[in-house]
């Protein structure tokens, strides 16, 4: 007996060594080191607001060890001789190929700089950084920079950077001249009666836009970095005379206060500057439509655009805000306000419907009247699976062909969504998997979803109507209605940029007719007051003299 256990120790034993030396993971040391080379006199600034240095070869080679100039082969460093009051100076530029317009800087740096003695004779009062930029530099935009941190910004933007011997500043030129997409409609929100251009990745284009469109020169575009490594541009965009001090004061404090190491897109920073409370309900408008961001400028809000990306966010928001469509207010007040109602419908039914059918369905068939009750059973007969089965599978499906269908290329994705709700909606109807009447459920609320204007609000409803379905089939119309309940005490409770989400309803507000349904244009006299606007009045209280 021993013998045997022994054995089986023995067996064990070689079957763990063998698996462990398969599966384990071994560290490896690697023998090799980098020589450190004592001769290396490459200056190194002590922190990034050190300053430049006098020594144009001290600032050369600073520069080629940052931008590892041996192993990019996009950075370009042009050394030459500048003549200047008998004397010869040592110079050189730096800048970032296919960032930059090489005729520029050929015509209107290299030029004037090399051949200047032969423009200029007479000295410019003994001072060769004014002798430079006032006679030798035909540049519409040229800036004085004395910290390495600034250069490193301009070249990094695509400016180019002047170095000349003796002298402890920089010049950065701006020579930047990059592709990038043309202005064109929005692709991502639909425009029925509106202007038919967008934002695009640009931001200084995205600020003309805005600044086309608004025309006045109260408009103020405040720049801010953000992000310790990328230090993406963002535009703080507000109308001076009708912006609330406080709020914009409170959206800088926001971007000044991130540390980040970089910043990529709007929706990064829209998660980092609200107070999110994890419920995942939106608290800043994204829009990518310079209508809109133009309409609430004028409201008093402020907008955010980040550089390289075609999207602005606006702020403050109110859960009506994500309801409404700009071309709104282009339509008849009869028209737009029937679309308005139209779109809290479907709010409601994507939110609700699901719950309530299985609430229904599980626990008060009661409330049915007796034909549709038997119409229900009927279609239900053959169906093995519970309702609430039958719902999550249909959800889910759906949520698979919207997801499907987005990232597919574009010529087959209508061909997915058609396959998709057609045929496989049908071909499930008939293998008895689903009753009928789930599917048309399901396909009213997905069609209910789209109505909503704003994709973030959507996403959050369509995200929270399966905690409805949960509560319908755990309590009835019991834990709907405390669902509501919850739901409407977190909305309440929420702020944006310190304006009650859910006002002009809650807390009661009289908002001077900016509600959620609109009076007609003549009556709009009254910008949105809980917004505290500088200049409450838009308009005179007679607008239309003319019928006067």
């Amino acid at each position: 007996m021993y013998n045997f256990l022994f054995s089986v120790n023995i067996t064990n034993m070689n079957f763990k060594n063998i698996f462990n030396n398969l599966f384990k993971y071994n560290k490896h040391e690697y023998d090799f080191s980098i020589i450190n080379d004592s001769n290396n006199t490459t200056p190194q600034p002590d922190n990034k607001d050190s300053s430049i240095f006098t020594n144009i070869q001290e600032n050369l080679d600073l520069l080629k060890s940052k931008y590892n100039v041996l192993i990019s082969n996009d950075i370009i460093v042009r050394e030459f001789n500048l003549f200047a009051y008998s004397k010869n100076y040592k110079c050189f530029i730096i800048y970032i190929d296919g960032l930059v317009d090489a005729i520029s800087i050929n015509d209107f740096i290299l030029e004037p700089l090399m051949l200047g003695k032969h423009h200029y004779n007479k000295p410019f009062n003994g001072n060769l950084s004014e002798y430079i930029d006032f006679c030798l530099l035909p540049q519409n935009s040229v800036q004085k920079v004395e910290k390495f941190e600034d250069v490193f910004a301009g070249i990094n933007m695509g400016n180019c950077l002047l170095f000349i011997d003796t002298l402890n500043i920089a010049f950065d030129i701006d020579v930047k001249s990059y592709k990038q997409r043309s202005i064109d409609k929005p692709e991502n929100e639909a425009v029925i009666k509106g202007p038919q251009e967008g934002f695009v990745e640009n931001l200084r284009t995205n600020t003309s836009i805005l600044r086309r469109s608004i025309n006045n020169e109260n408009l103020v575009i405040e720049t801010i970095a953000v992000g310790k490594m990328s230090k993406t541009k963002c535009g703080v965009c507000y109308i001076q005379n009708i912006a609330n001090g406080d709020l914009v004061s409170e959206v800088k404090y926001r971007l000044h206060n991130l540390n980040i190491d970089s910043l990529l897109s709007t929706g990064q920073l829209e998660q980092l500057i609200e107070e999110d409370d994890g419920f995942g309900i939106p608290q800043i408008i994204s829009t990518e439509r310079p209508d809109k961001c133009t309409k609430y400028l004028f409201q008093g809000r402020v907008v955010v655009l980040v550089n390289g990306n075609p999207y602005a966010l606006i702020m403050p928001a109110t859960i009506e805000d994500f309801l409404f469509s700009p071309e709104d207010t282009n339509l008849r007040p009869l028209f737009a306000n029937f679309l308005r109602g139209i779109r809290v419908m479907a709010a409601i039914f994507t939110l609700l419907l699901p719950g309530i059918y299985i609430a229904i369905t599980s626990f008060h068939q009661e409330i049915l009247p007796t034909e549709l009750l038997f119409s229900i059973l009927a279609a239900r007969e053959n169906v093995p699976f519970p309702i609430i089965f039958e719902l999550i599978l249909m959800e889910f499906s759906f949520e698979l062909i919207r997801e499907a269908g987005l990232r597919v290329p574009s010529p087959i994705g209508s061909t997915i969504g058609i396959v998709g709700a057609l045929i496989l909606g049908d071909a499930a109807v008939n293998a008895g998997i689903v009753s009928p009447i789930l599917i048309i459920i399901v396909a009213i609320t997905g069609i209910a979803s789209f109505a909503i204007p704003d994709f973030s609000f959507g996403f959050h409803i369509r995200v929270f109507r399966f905690w409805f379905v949960a509560l319908g089939v755990t309590a009835g119309f019991l834990g709907i209605g405390a669902g509501l309940f919850i739901y409407i005490t977190l909305l309440c409770s929420i702020k944006s940029f310190g304006v009650p989400y859910t006002v002009p309803l809650a807390p009661a507000f009289n908002s001077k007719g900016n509600g959620y349904f609109i009076p007609p244009i003549w009556k709009q006299e009254y910008r949105a007051s809980f917004i505290s606007p500088k200049k409450e009045k838009a308009q005179s209280k007679i607008s239309m003299k003319w019928k006067q």
